[in-house]
């Protein structure tokens, strides 16, 4: 395909503000304020502009225009859950939410050494206008760095312990959910099966579930971590569970953990519900499929993610806007798994 020195397909050259403005008769400033969001321009003056615009198909240079405003509409999209196909649905609609409002993720992964400082890099390298930290698990001091850096952040999925907005659930009473849930049918010898020893989720959802134990006299058989929040980790973490003890039923730091542990637990000719039981947290589609209908724990994710986002785009309107953090209600979803 040939390509012409403005590195465009077909020899085609990008039409500029200039030459809508030659169309329509007006200033290259007209033609800037039209595409500027609030701007004054006249509704005479602006039919002008956008008929001339349309005629050409003239389309605004976003990166130019950052230059004269400092504004640039992206907003920086970190995680660490990026193999967990539960997230993929949350990354879903954090993007679809990010473009319904014109603003642009700008994504980074916090999963390699060195991450966290690669991340912050590129976010102030690219001049990101806000910061969404989207996992339960970022590096020790990432947000307040971030928040040190002057960008708006809000951290999803994290625990209120810094002074960053903090949008989430109480995972330790959605431990004590589980518990109560497993007690009512009469079982005592339960287990945990958490994601990575130092995330945030799993720990608090530990914390609870023992708690709700501990209330009637009793305690874990064990508290595991498997080490990440992935299928074949859930798999792993439960044949290792099972070669030690044989509970009755078992809590899964998250969803895709559970289905893990419920394929471990039919390799070994156990079915679930009848001779074990596993109940998961989250709620992703996933877990209603025909063959798993997981009991789970739901949180709220579109809620959480429209909340995070409202509070960016709220923040970017209004430099005032003080950005506030939201604790979200949780609920079991009873399904076939318990």
């Amino acid at each position: 395909m040939r390509r012409s020195s403005s590195g465009r397909a077909g020899g085609a050259e990008r039409v500029t503000a200039q030459q809508v403005a030659e169309a329509a008769g007006v200033s290259i400033s007209a033609v800037s304020r039209t595409f500027t969001k609030d701007a004054s321009v006249s509704p005479r003056m602006r039919a002008r502009v956008l008929a001339a615009a349309e005629a050409l198909g003239y389309r605004p240079n976003q990166l130019a225009r950052s230059l004269m405003t400092g504004r640039t509409a992206l907003v920086g999209l970190v995680s660490s859950h990026f193999a967990n196909p539960a997230f993929m649905d949350v990354f879903d609609l954090f993007t679809r939410e990010l473009q319904r409002r014109g603003l642009r993720p700008l994504i980074a992964n916090l999963s390699e050494d060195g991450g966290a400082d690669s991340a912050l890099d590129m976010m102030l390298q690219y001049n990101v206008d806000a910061v969404l930290i989207a996992t339960s698990a970022p590096p020790e001091g990432f947000a307040d760095s971030c928040a040190r850096a002057g960008l708006p952040v809000v951290h999803v999925f994290g625990r209120a312990e810094t002074a960053v907005p903090v949008v989430t659930v109480d995972n330790v009473a959605g431990g004590r959910l589980v518990a109560g849930a497993m007690l009512a049918r009469g079982l005592r010898q339960l287990a945990f099966l958490g994601g990575a020893a130092t995330d945030s989720s799993s720990i608090d959802r530990a914390a609870g579930f023992s708690q709700g134990l501990v209330a009637v006299g009793l305690q874990p058989l064990a508290v595991d971590f498997a080490g990440d929040y992935s299928h074949e980790h859930g798999r792993r973490g439960m044949h290792a569970l099972l070669d030690r003890h044989r509970p009755q039923a078992v809590f899964c730091g998250d969803d895709i953990l559970a289905l893990g542990a419920l394929d471990a637990c039919r390799e070994r000719g156990l079915a679930v519900p009848k001779d074990i039981g596993i109940v998961g947290f989250d709620d992703m589609p996933l877990a209603a499929w025909p063959g798993y209908r997981l009991t789970t724990v739901r949180q709220p994710m579109a809620d959480m993610v429209r909340h995070a986002i409202d509070q960016i785009a709220a923040r970017l309107a209004d430099a005032d806007h003080p950005i506030q953090g939201r604790l979200f209600d949780i609920a079991l979803v009873e399904r076939d798994s318990l």
